[in-house]
């Protein structure tokens, strides 16, 4: 069975009740769906570095101890189209082996599946940022060769001869 990466950015979702929250190896989404129409000023959110906390229009949605540690001050939030309310949180310990199993200690776990495949992509996105630079690196040398039969595309390298 194949990940369910989607096609947009390859995060693996874990759906809620009230939407879905995927990470990165630097990073926590959280995508809360609220009434069409809302406006900012309906919502209050609240982000420290181990809680969360959103309401809209008085209403709470979401609040609890998160999973792990983040950076408080640069926790974000935005109200994207007036119908969802998308928080960023930058998680403290950025690696491969700090995948989160759920969003808070005690609510909104992955399920197995979910989670293989959420440490599956983190670890492909180390082992992008590790190796595949460097190789991208060595590999911009060997273009900037104007005799060389090599040329980078993307992050694959290319021959030219035939």
């Amino acid at each position: 069975m194949s990940a369910p990466f989607e096609e947009r950015s390859g995060v693996v979702p874990c759906g809620t009740p009230w939407g879905q929250w995927y990470q990165t190896l630097e990073e926590v989404f959280i995508e809360v769906q609220v009434p069409p129409g809302t406006r900012a000023q309906d919502i209050q959110c609240g982000l420290q570095s181990r809680h969360v906390a959103l309401a809209v229009g008085g209403r709470e949605i979401l609040k609890g101890k998160l999973f792990d540690s983040t950076i408080a001050d640069e926790g974000t939030w935005t109200l994207e189209d007036r119908k969802m309310v998308r928080i960023v949180l930058t998680k403290t310990k950025r690696d491969a082996a700090n995948c989160w199993t759920s969003l808070l200690e005690s609510e909104y776990a992955a399920d197995p599946w979910v989670q293989d495949q959420m440490q599956r992509k983190l670890t492909l996105e180390r082992f992008q940022k590790e190796v595949c630079a460097d190789w991208l690196q060595q590999s911009l040398c060997l273009n900037l060769n104007p005799n060389s039969k090599y040329q980078v595309c993307d992050l694959g390298l290319m021959s030219l001869s035939v």
